[in-house]
């Protein structure tokens, strides 16, 4: 009985110099300092101290919760390719062949998967949506780099008016037609921000007096519809190849001294809007 005591209190004293204390029959060892641990009877254990362990590990089948960021993940950058891509196809086959052209085309012209497509985009008003306001916003810029690029007003109208012919702004008519929220909140404020912009154009220019004062920013709007809108399925899709040509018979048209009158009156935007 000796014997075995004295063998107790030499291995207390030897785990008091480790830092270390025993406790037989409570299945419990603790180990005091920095980053110290309790382990106790029931399987759980406890770290604590200054050390940079985890807080707390549940061994009662439970493990401690990751740590997680607060802040919002972000699209990953493939991600945000593929919706870009996904966008610049169907622009590029409503064009070609219509608004109803079929949801799988688009993902073949695209590159991506149809489960990628509808993961975007679930049904095609979503995605008519997002092509009308990526066209409209892209046209928007066209008229900016325009006033910015050309010192002429007369000069940066015309420029405008190729450019907004090489984005397509025609195909927007038939894109819209169906089931199609017009009234959309974002595409409202990119509405207005496209004719605001051309109606700076046209006042700048009239202003300069290089452009007849007999029309209005509709008379612009409507004549660049009309002369990109496309033909879809048409047989002779090299018609393309005449917009600018014609674009430009309709910008001489336009210019100072005005070489007869016009018959009616000018189209404003609230023309537009109740047609």
């Amino acid at each position: 009985m000796r014997v075995a005591v004295e063998t107790v209190a030499k291995g207390a004293a030897q785990a008091a110099v480790t830092g270390n204390t025993a406790q037989p029959g409570t299945g419990r060892v603790t180990r005091t300092g920095t980053g110290s641990v309790t382990r106790t009877g029931t399987g759980s254990a406890t770290r604590t101290g200054t050390g940079t362990g985890r807080v707390a590990e549940a061994a009662a089948g439970k493990s401690a919760a990751p740590t997680t960021s607060c802040r919002a993940a972000r699209p990953r950058a493939d991600a945000l390719r593929n919706r870009e891509r996904i966008v610049s196809a169907a622009r590029e086959l409503f064009v070609e062949f219509g608004p109803d052209v079929a949801l799988d085309d688009v993902a073949r012209r695209a590159g991506v998967g149809n489960a990628t497509l509808y993961r975007n985009f679930p049904d095609r008003a979503a995605l008519t949506h997002e092509v009308v306001l990526a066209v409209t916003s892209r046209t928007t810029l066209r008229a900016e780099e325009a006033v910015a690029a050309e010192s002429d007003p007369f000069a940066a109208l015309s420029r405008f008016v190729h450019a907004a012919a090489d984005e397509r702004i025609g195909a927007l008519c038939p894109m819209i037609s169906g089931v199609f929220d017009k009234d959309h909140p974002d595409l409202l404020a990119e509405r207005d921000r496209l004719e605001e912009a051309v109606a700076g154009l046209v006042a700048r220019a009239q202003s300069a007096g290089r452009l007849r004062t007999d029309i209005a920013v509709g008379d612009v709007l409507v004549a660049l519809s009309q002369l990109t809108r496309p033909l879809p399925g048409i047989a002779c899709q090299g018609i393309d190849r005449f917009t600018h040509r014609h674009l430009q018979l309709f910008l001489d048209g336009l210019e100072t001294p005005a070489r007869s009158e016009l018959p009616g009156s000018a189209a404003t935007l609230e023309d537009l809007r109740r047609s």
